[in-house]
Parts: C-alpha cells; sequence; structure tokens
C-alpha cells in the first residue's frame, strides 16, 4: 500500500493530461444495492466516464442495464416499478395467469410435493417466491441484447462481467460471455429465495456467497485506469436463532475483501439501513447512493479529468440500441431435464410457428400458459439469435414433483369444523395429465372427490375432466359456538354426481365451459320445529341428468378474501330429473309420491376490487340468478332445492331460509384496510332483493309470488392475518333476520366446498 501511496502522489499528476479508462464496482446487497443506480445517476451527471462495470447479485443486475444501454431514466423507472415489485415478490401480472389449467379451488393451507423416489429430504422447497416474472423480464432485459451482441460481454454498450458461485466446487464462477440472462439470474440467486439455475450442467448461486465485491475480477479483466467502487455490504453477518436464512448466509458465505486493488481508485460505502428483501424501500437506497457519490465526485476528479458529455452518451447509446435485433422469434425448443424433447411443448409450438413468427407479446402469453400447467415447475428461458436475424428460444423445464399432498380445512369456534386431504399424481409427457382424490371431514360438511384432468396440446388448447363427487351437509338448528350444546340436526343434504366437463380458453383469462352430470340427490327434514331424536325425517330424492354450459374469468389475486383482481363467472345450467318425496314422522298427512321435473337455471357472479389509496382497497360483488325452477312436494323440499345468496363465506356453514329464491339480484361493497403489510381490517355489505320468493300459507299450501321492493342485508366485519400458511381470522357476521342477528367467530383456514349438484 505504500507503494500505491507513492504511485499517486508523484504521478497523480499526469493522470489529468491522459485518458482515462474508468472501471465501476458494484456489490451485492438485496434491496439495499439499488444504491448502485444513484451513484451511477451521479456519474453520469458529472460527466464522469463509466468505461467497464463489473457486479455483483443486486449489482450485477444494476450493472447489466447500464452495460445494455439503458439510460439512468429507464434503469430508475424499471426499479421503481409496479412491475419490479410483483417480480420481488414472486408474483405476476394478473393478465397473464392462464386460467384454463388453474386447479379447482380447494381448502388446502399446506402443499407438499414429493417423488416416487424421495417422500421427504428431496421434497423440502428451495425458493420462497416463483421466478416465473423474474426470469422473463431477464430475457426481455438482457436476452435480445446479450443474443445481439453475440454472447459477448465485451460487445454490449460498457463491456461487464457479473459473478455467480459454484457451491459444489467451492468456487466463483466468473461470466465474461453467454447467455447474459441466465449469468445475471444466476448472480442473483439468493439462497432459499429464488432457485438455483444450471449453467452447462454447474448449479450457480448468488455470486455473494464467495466475493461480494469483485473489483479483483475488474482489475484482472480491464486493468483500467481508475477504478470506483460503491458497496452496501460487509463481512458482519450475525446468525439468530430463529432467523433461518440468516444461520444460512453465516455458514455459506466467504468473507470478501471489500477495498479497491493497489491501483488508483476510490470507495463509496454506503450505511443503507435496508434489509435484504425491502424492495419497496428502493427509492430511498437510490437517494442514498446518489448523496454519498456526489459528495466524493471532488475527489474523483482529482485523477479522473476526462468527461462524457450526456449528448455523448445518448448518441453511443442509440447507436448501439439500432444494432439490436428485435424479438422475432420463428422456432422454439422445450427439453426436459435429460431428456431431448419435450412433446407436450414442441407439438403445439411449431404448428404455431408455422403460421406466423412470434412476437415479445405473443412470446410472454405462451411462456406463462406454460407456468399455468401444474404439471410444470419451471421454465428457464433463452434466447440465440440465427443466421437470417430470427430468434430461436430454448426452454428448459422442470417437471413438478410426482406428487402433491395438500392438508388444510376451516377450524373455528363454531361446530362447523372441516379438515381437509388431498392427494394429486401428475405426469407429463406428450399430453398432460392430473389425477387427484380428496376428502372434507366434518361434523358439518364431509366430502370425498375423485377427478382427472387431460390437458391436450393442440393450437387450441382444452381440457377434459371426468370426475365423481361426494357431498354432506348437516345443518344444526342454531347459532351455537363450539362450547354450547347443540340440538339434534334438523336437515341432512347428501349429494352424489359424476360427470364430465370440457373447457377452451377464450383468452388468458377467460375460459369457457360445458358440463354434463348425473346426479342423485337425497334431502332428510322436518316440516316442523318440534322434533325429537325418536322422530323420523321426511325424505325427498331427486336424480336426472343436468348440461351446464358457463363463462368465468379470474385474475383474484387469492382463493378467499380476495383484495386484487376481478372475477366474472356465468353460468347456464338446464335440468331434467325425477323426485321422490316420502313423509316422516312429523308430517300431517303421510305421503309417498313421484314428479318430474325440468327447468333452466342461469346465474351471474361479478366481482372487482381497486386501490385508490395506499392502504385502502375498495371492490364491488354483483350476483344473481333466474331459475325456472317447478315446485317440488312440499314447502321445505322446495326451499332445500333453491339457490342460496352466500356472499359472505360463513353464509354458507347456516341454514339461511330468507337468502333463498328462484330469482333474485344482490350487490355488496367490499372495504379492505391494510394495517400492516399481512393483516387486514374488512368490511364486507350485501344487499339481496328477492324477485320471486317461496312463501307458505296458514293453512300449509306454498307457492312462489312476487316479492315487493324491500331488500335484505347481511354483512361482515373481520380483522384477518394473512399468514403464508393461510388466514387466521376474528370476524363479526350480521344476519338481521335471526332470532340472534349477530355471530362472532374466531376461524382458520378456508371456508370452501366442493361444488353443489345443481343447486
Amino acid at each position: 500500500m505504500r507503494f500505491c501511496f507513492v504511485f499517486l502522489l508523484f504521478f497523480g499528476t499526469f493522470s489529468v493530461v491522459q485518458a482515462q479508462r474508468v472501471g465501476v464496482v458494484l456489490s451485492g446487497g438485496g434491496a439495499a444495492g439499488f444504491a448502485h443506480i444513484g451513484v451511477l445517476k451521479a456519474l453520469e451527471e458529472r460527466n464522469i466516464p463509466i468505461d467497464f462495470i463489473t457486479g455483483t447479485s443486486a449489482g450485477a443486475l444494476v450493472g447489466a442495464m447500464y452495460a445494455c444501454g439503458l439510460s439512468i431514466e429507464q434503469i430508475e423507472a424499471i426499479a421503481l416499478s409496479e412491475q419490479f415489485q410483483r417480480m420481488a415478490a414472486g408474483d405476476i401480472e394478473r393478465r397473464y395467469k392462464f386460467n384454463l389449467r388453474r386447479e379447482d379451488e380447494n381448502a388446502s393451507l399446506v402443499n407438499l410435493s414429493f417423488s416416487r423416489d424421495s417422500i421427504f429430504f428431496k421434497s423440502l422447497p428451495t425458493n420462497l417466491v416463483t421466478p416465473a416474472l423474474f426470469d422473463f423480464e431477464m430475457l426481455r432485459l438482457f436476452g435480445v441484447i446479450g443474443a445481439s451482441r453475440f454472447m459477448n460481454f465485451d460487445s454490449l454498450y460498457v463491456p461487464f462481467r457479473c459473478v455467480a458461485a459454484d457451491i459444489k466446487n467451492k468456487k466463483e464462477i466468473i461470466f465474461r460471455n453467454g447467455n447474459l440472462n441466465h449469468a445475471v439470474r444466476a448472480s442473483m440467486t439468493f439462497p432459499f429465495y429464488i432457485n438455483p439455475i444450471s449453467i452447462d450442467g454447474v448449479l450457480l448461486f448468488d455470486g455473494g456467497l464467495y466475493n461480494n465485491f469483485p473489483s479483483d475480477v475488474m482489475y484482472s479483466d480491464f486493468n483500467p485506469d481508475y477504478i470506483i467502487g460503491s458497496n452496501v455490504s460487509d463481512n458482519s453477518i450475525t446468525p439468530y436463532e430463529d432467523d433461518l436464512m440468516s444461520q444460512m448466509r453465516a455458514a455459506m458465505v466467504r468473507e470478501t475483501k471489500f477495498e479497491i486493488p493497489c491501483e488508483a481508485g476510490i470507495m463509496i460505502k454506503h450505511n443503507v439501513n435496508i434489509g435484504t428483501f425491502d424492495f419497496d424501500k428502493v427509492k430511498e437506497a437510490i437517494q442514498i447512493g446518489y448523496e454519498n457519490a456526489i459528495k466524493h465526485i471532488d475527489s474523483i476528479r482529482i485523477y479522473v479529468n476526462e468527461e462524457v458529455t450526456m449528448e455523448h452518451r445518448m448518441t453511443r447509446r442509440l447507436s448501439f440500441q439500432n444494432k439490436v435485433q428485435p424479438l422475432n422469434i420463428t422456432s422454439v425448443h422445450a427439453t426436459y431435464e435429460k431428456k431431448k424433447g419435450a412433446p407436450f411443448v414442441n407439438y403445439p409450438m411449431n404448428k404455431l410457428l408455422g403460421k406466423k413468427p412470434m412476437n415479445e407479446e405473443d412470446l410472454k402469453k405462451y411462456y406463462f400458459q406454460l407456468y399455468g400447467t401444474p404439471q410444470i415447475r419451471y421454465v428457464l428461458p433463452e434466447l440465440e439469435l440465427k443466421d437470417d436475424s430470427t430468434h430461436h428460444v430454448r426452454l428448459q423445464l422442470k417437471k413438478s414433483k410426482d406428487f402433491t399432498l395438500s392438508m388444510g380445512g376451516h377450524f373455528s369456534s363454531r361446530p362447523v369444523n372441516i379438515g381437509y386431504v388431498g392427494l394429486t399424481y401428475y405426469h407429463i409427457n406428450r399430453f398432460a395429465w392430473r389425477a387427484h382424490v380428496e376428502s372434507y371431514f366434518g361434523k358439518f360438511y364431509g366430502s370425498g372427490k375423485a377427478s382427472l384432468d387431460f390437458h391436450v396440446p393442440t393450437r387450441l388448447p382444452f381440457v377434459v375432466s371426468p370426475y365423481f363427487v361426494l357431498n354432506r351437509w348437516d345443518y344444526f338448528r342454531s347459532f351455537a359456538t363450539f362450547f354450547e350444546p347443540v340440538k339434534p340436526s334438523f336437515l341432512i343434504q347428501e349429494e352424489m354426481y359424476y360427470g364430465a366437463r370440457i373447457r377452451i380458453p377464450l383468452s388468458m383469462t377467460v375460459r369457457a365451459g360445458l358440463d354434463f352430470r348425473h346426479f342423485d340427490l337425497t334431502d332428510r327434514y322436518y316440516q316442523s320445529d318440534n322434533f325429537t331424536f325418536a322422530d323420523t325425517t321426511d325424505f325427498t330424492n331427486f336424480y336426472g341428468n343436468t348440461i351446464q354450459f358457463s363463462i368465468e374469468h379470474n385474475s383474484l389475486n387469492r382463493k378467499q378474501f380476495a383484495s386484487e383482481g376481478s372475477h366474472f363467472h356465468l353460468r347456464v345450467r338446464y335440468v331434467l330429473g325425477t323426485e321422490r318425496s316420502v313423509s316422516g314422522s312429523t308430517a300431517p298427512i303421510p305421503f309417498d309420491e313421484s314428479f318430474n321435473h325440468q327447468w333452466v337455471n342461469a346465474q351471474l357472479d361479478m366481482r372487482k376490487y381497486f386501490s385508490s389509496i395506499k392502504r385502502y382497497k375498495f371492490g364491488f360483488h354483483v350476483l344473481g340468478a333466474f331459475n325456472s325452477q317447478s315446485l317440488f312436494r312440499n314447502y321445505v323440499a322446495t326451499l332445500l332445492s333453491l339457490t342460496e345468496f352466500t356472499p359472505i363465506p360463513d353464509a354458507g356453514t347456516f341454514f339461511l331460509a330468507e337468502y333463498r329464491s328462484p330469482q333474485y339480484l344482490g350487490a355488496g361493497m367490499n372495504q379492505i384496510v391494510n394495517l400492516f403489510s399481512r393483516l387486514e381490517f374488512r368490511l364486507d355489505a350485501y344487499a339481496f332483493q328477492p324477485i320471486v320468493v317461496l312463501r307458505r300459507a296458514d293453512d300449509g299450501t306454498f307457492g312462489y309470488s312476487q316479492y315487493q321492493l324491500l331488500p335484505k342485508f347481511m354483512g361482515s366485519a373481520s380483522l384477518i392475518f394473512q399468514s403464508p400458511i393461510g388466514p387466521f381470522r376474528a370476524t363479526l357476521n350480521y344476519f338481521p333476520e335471526q332470532t340472534k342477528p349477530f355471530a362472532f367467530l374466531l376461524s382458520y383456514g378456508y371456508v370452501l366446498f366442493n361444488p353443489r349438484a345443481i343447486r
């Protein structure tokens, strides 16, 4: 170091009159690493040249964007965008969620995937977030430019290097060429946050494990005249007893020398109090980086006298960008691990590309269609520039584990506790198919389901699904809590149905379906409130066939208690069946009669959420039903067969006769306040307007009649903690026509059932 001091003291003056080649080194550091954007911004504003860049992890991402010719304004806009927040959270844009292959919703809370040859150790997850959007954006930002520059990082707008970690051989890997998007992706693979990738058969992780400040790479590869280091990290990693991530980092990270090599240079150290994954504080990090860099400009100017104006940079950027070939895809080839091809993907793609090339939007839609396939767990894309200046896309696919075991249910302070367990088998080759069995079990609700989903890879993909379902509901007479004694159940509904449905996509988020099923329904009930354990129920059996046409759009962010997105579901069903009703011991007049019925039932369910204020979200929910259903043998049997209005989840656990009607309109407002990151206060209020109601006269006769314009109401206020393993909530429900209109409960899980057969 004494030699360095003498060198700078006596020969620094000569550097003023000579052209200076300046290298910039950017450290890793997670969200804090976006301070590097502020540093680059300050250097550009003061016309400091930037001739080379090396970076690790977040520094690799920022450095690669600059090396690809993006302006500081463009880089800052990307880092502050909603799209970037989605990438960091492992989410995707709602309009790219492929609804066709979305699995049916169930009450699962925990999902454990495993293969036939390994039940536990290979089943533990390797990532907290899904990198689907992140990987596509890496391809869009870096893949096209990297392919145009012949996979040579020296041919970029600014020559570039980044570092990843080979944990098997305990060494760093320096990327000088190859797929730029893969290089940056590997350098940013923070262990257990985002899954690692393999390049040339080597499994790679975050470069910060072995070299978090690649100043040595800058010196050895580029030998610049002056090095500017930007560092947001250090070697002090303290493991904590209750923090697995800190323990893993302490065990894996090798000490890094955060210093500039012997030749002239300066270190800009940022004391940024921002956590690794605090990506909502990117703007703060950028500002800190900018302010710290400005403080060092005069010191840099002592050794760097050359200036590069904004006009010169803009001219160079435009010249560089004009040489980049626009994305024009004429061939695609997908492979699974250790296999030459993936016919489920390649066959329809070859058919599509035979008609016309794909552009970026076409590729993005198809990419997320693949991610929407349950049998595919991971997709890593890369681009290659062909001799005719069009692009070839390679997709490295990872299959889902063979089996997924799902567990969950709904557990509350009311006697409506339900357990859930499901087992799914996934297979993909020429076709993709899924076999699924599940069971709900509890006093209130029990169900069994078996289904198969066949995904057919034609130009217009479709899914065929045969299924078999058993349902049973056992309603109590009161709003009893878990700690109160309950009277005998006054209503038991049992369903058995089987059939098949076919679904086709109308767009990414909209699917149409045709469903045919045979059903056999049995209701056991009392027509009087005065019954004992010794009494027998009336019995109504209704069996027949039904066909349904449906159109569904779904971009909601959760399967229940949603706060973002929209949902539209229109169903039109034709029912043809035979009723047999038999009296029990409480019937005033004994009967054993059969009737034929047929009717049409149309239902609409539409909701949408808006975000106008940072922590406040507003939604509306509209429901409607039109049913031409004929009367059953008695009033109760008819009432049980009617469509129910249950927009509040807990309403489905009560038998609420006042919210049943063959024809109705309903509307509600949903207001959600985010108290903390996962804690929400939710207020749901609904109005229910029957158009036709079922009435029973004093003499026992009954029938349909028009209803006056006087809506009924229901409401719910909830405090919900949206944990990674499901919602915990405290809820006060309001059903005004009940003896006790307010019902409070504590619960965990989802109030979800298998669909009813026809009701």
